[in-house]
């Protein structure tokens, strides 16, 4: 506060404040750890366990007994596999009802000797085929090894029911050639797969051979080879005497399980094997089952040979 006075402003001496009383801030005390800690904590609520889900309305439980049906591999050699493998069933099912049992029959019906012979026989009957083809193949030794066997079994082996030419002193063994066996040696391939009727596994290239076959006897020689009643009864003999030969064989392709891949593979590698041996090349023989073929068990290694024990040596000047 300032007081006018002459010239110089004097300054009143200003009223002294009165003291103010500060409040101290209250302390408070802090909590005991102890008993912060002791104070229970809510446990978190495991996560509930998911519930099973049920099956769709349109989805049928599995049971043991189901069929899990999986898609076929298609493979570039079988093109009509859909319709090879329909008639596949129709006549493995004719097969299973019918022609096996008959076949048995057969084999166990007739002597065994019966059957060699009509076997014997049969099978002389194709030898005039299969020297023309080694003929045409460039092989003259063996197409005329092949006439001189004719030769023989026609007429000392009883028009073929013996086969004499394959003992002693003639050593003539029985071989298999066909017109399909010429066009494979020239180099024509299988062409595509087939499963026929009363012909089972064939190709393009072995079917034509066979139709070739079984036309070059009745063409050359006539009756009675060119009589439909021989050869429906040849036709049907052979087809028991080849369902009895090749029995071991179709077990084996339906104890895989896929019975029709297993022959077509089967069918597809013998006729490379045979094609293939037609020019000296060796090819292992096809396995109706792989899976069957037990493996060889390993040999146990060869015990060591105990070492030799040192003769002991004689101390110097010992026994003087």
């Amino acid at each position: 506060m300032f007081l006018a006075g002459g010239d110089q402003a004097v300054a009143a001496p200003a009223p002294e404040a009165a003291p103010v009383a500060v409040a101290a801030p209250a302390v408070v005390p802090a909590a005991p750890v102890e008993a912060a800690a002791a104070q229970p904590v809510a446990a978190t609520p495991a996560p509930a366990a998911a519930a099973p889900v049920p099956p769709a309305a349109d989805q049928a439980p599995l049971d043991d007994s189901a069929i899990v049906v999986t898609a076929r591999e298609k493979v570039p050699q079988d093109p009509a596999q859909a319709i090879n493998l329909a008639t596949f069933e129709v006549v493995d099912a004719a097969d299973r009802a019918v022609v096996g049992p008959v076949a048995m029959g057969y084999k166990h019906g007739l002597p065994e000797p019966v059957r060699d012979g009509l076997h014997n026989f049969l099978s002389n009957l194709t030898e005039p085929v299969v020297f023309v083809n080694f003929l045409l193949q460039g092989k003259p030794g063996k197409a005329f090894e092949t006439v001189g066997r004719f030769a023989v079994n026609t007429t000392i082996g009883g028009a073929g029911l013996f086969d004499v030419a394959r003992n002693k002193p003639f050593h003539l063994p029985r071989r298999n050639n066909g017109f399909a066996d010429t066009l494979g040696y020239y180099g024509v391939g299988p062409g595509p797969y087939f499963y026929l009727p009363l012909i089972g596994p064939s190709t393009a290239r072995d079917l034509f051979g066979w139709v070739l076959d079984k036309s070059f006897l009745p063409a050359v020689a006539g009756v009675p080879f060119s009589k439909p009643a021989f050869a429906l009864g040849t036709g049907t003999v052979k087809s028991l005497d080849d369902r009895v030969a090749f029995d071991d064989e179709i077990e084996a392709f339906r104890d895989t399980g896929d019975s029709y891949t297993a022959e077509r593979e089967y069918y597809l590698a013998m006729r490379r094997a045979e094609i293939e041996g037609l020019h000296g090349r060796t090819v292992p023989a096809p396995v109706a089952n792989p899976d069957a073929v037990p493996t060889p068990a390993p040999v146990p290694a060869a015990a060591p040979a105990p070492a030799a024990t040192p003769a002991p040596q004689p101390v110097p000047g010992a026994g003087q």
